[in-house]
């Protein structure tokens, strides 16, 4: 397993979830929902922690553990080549996978991302340079599980 990336830090506690939840600000794709919070003096990380903070959620109704695991894994590698580079800092993600999440196309589910962050107001160019800029963005994830086959 890799080590977590230093520019995105982790939602962990429920009460961060529901407050990211209850600001009713999000955009919803056929492959993911995006609901975001914008860091404010009661709920913000700590000093020397990463401005940018999300959680990865897959309910029931996204399929059996298998495929809840699958979509949150596929979740997390999109935002983790995404978000360092082209989110803006100071606010709470929640990525929320949906039925869908586990079989979209590599391709459609980084544009799902790409489209809510800016329909929120939160893309930003990339700086230039940097490991993971757009021609990262159209590889397809490393490794497919074994005995699955693409169709």
């Amino acid at each position: 397993m890799a080590a977590p990336d230093r520019a995105v830090g982790r939602l962990k506690r429920r009460p961060e979830f529901l407050a990211v939840a209850g600001t009713r600000r999000k955009h919803v794709a056929p492959g993911l929902i995006l609901q975001v919070r914008r860091h404010d003096e009661r709920q913000r990380p700590a000093p020397g922690e990463p401005l940018i903070r999300l959680g990865l959620t897959a309910s029931r109704k996204v399929g059996n553990a298998v495929v809840r695991n699958r979509s949150r894994r596929r979740l997390r590698e999109a935002a983790r080549l995404l978000l360092p580079s082209h989110a803006a800092p100071g606010h709470d993600l929640v990525l929320v996978a949906r039925a869908g999440t586990a079989e979209r196309p590599w391709a459609e589910l980084l544009g799902d991302l790409r489209a809510a962050l800016k329909r929120l107001g939160l893309w930003r160019d990339a700086g230039s340079g940097g490991g993971s800029g757009e021609g990262a963005m159209q590889d397809p994830p490393r490794q497919a599980p074994a005995g699955e086959t693409s169709s």
